[in-house]
This record gives C-alpha cells, sequence and structure tokens, in this order.
C-alpha cells in the first residue's frame, strides 16, 4: 500500500509540477556553506539565506510559490531519500535512492524535492 501511495505521488507530483526556483544546496562535499537560497517578492523565501552543509549531503529546495517550499535530502553514506514541504512541514521518507545498491547522488535529493507535498 505504502508504495502504491509513493507512486501515485512521486507520478502526481512530475506530471504537475514545475520548480520555480530550484536551487541545489548542497552537494555531498565536505561541511561548508551551501548554495544561496534567493528571495523575490512573489516566492516562498522572503529573505535570502545561506544554510550550512553538513558533510556527505545533498541537498535541494524548490521555492514553488508564495505559499509552497519543498525540499529533498540524501546522504552519499545512505541508502534513502527524504523530502519535506510547508505544506504540514513533515519531513519524510521518500524511498530508496536509485543507485545500486542503493546509493544516492544530487538527483536523488532533487527527485525528492520535486515528490514532496505541494498542495
Amino acid at each position: 500500500m505504502k508504495k502504491i501511495i509513493l507512486g501515485s505521488v512521486l507520478a502526481v507530483a512530475a506530471v504537475t509540477s514545475i520548480p520555480a526556483h530550484a536551487v541545489s544546496f548542497c552537494s555531498g562535499g565536505v561541511a561548508k556553506d551551501g548554495a544561496a537560497a534567493t528571495a523575490a517578492d512573489t516566492a516562498f523565501v522572503k529573505v535570502a539565506f545561506t544554510p550550512k552543509c553538513s558533510a556527505n549531503v545533498f541537498l535541494n529546495g524548490n521555492d514553488r510559490s508564495a505559499t509552497v517550499y519543498t525540499v529533498g535530502s540524501a546522504s552519499i553514506k545512505g541508502k534513502t531519500r527524504f523530502s519535506g514541504s510547508s505544506v504540514g512541514g513533515a519531513v519524510g521518507n521518500a524511498g530508496l535512492c536509485s543507485g545500486t545498491p542503493p546509493l544516492c547522488s544530487q538527483t536523488d535529493a532533487s527527485d525528492a524535492s520535486d515528490a514532496a507535498p505541494s498542495s
């Protein structure tokens, strides 16, 4: 049942959402400052910020509208990707990473962000 629900969410998200301001904050390297999130009057982020990145973390964010922001993350050393959004605010499991054996990449963080609830 969980696989069916997750598959449905991924399919709907892929068809209905095109991220307005997608950002790859962290690229899985050493711990450092990530890429900056920019601000816009019509976007969710009103004040620009720069996240701190832990080592080995992939982190993506999508500023979809004035009321919706989604994030996706994964770890080089992990096998699971995670997603969350401003719609409910919870961060949860977004499935296994696509590498073999499950190995995570920047694409997995991006896919998790795209799959996060947006309505």
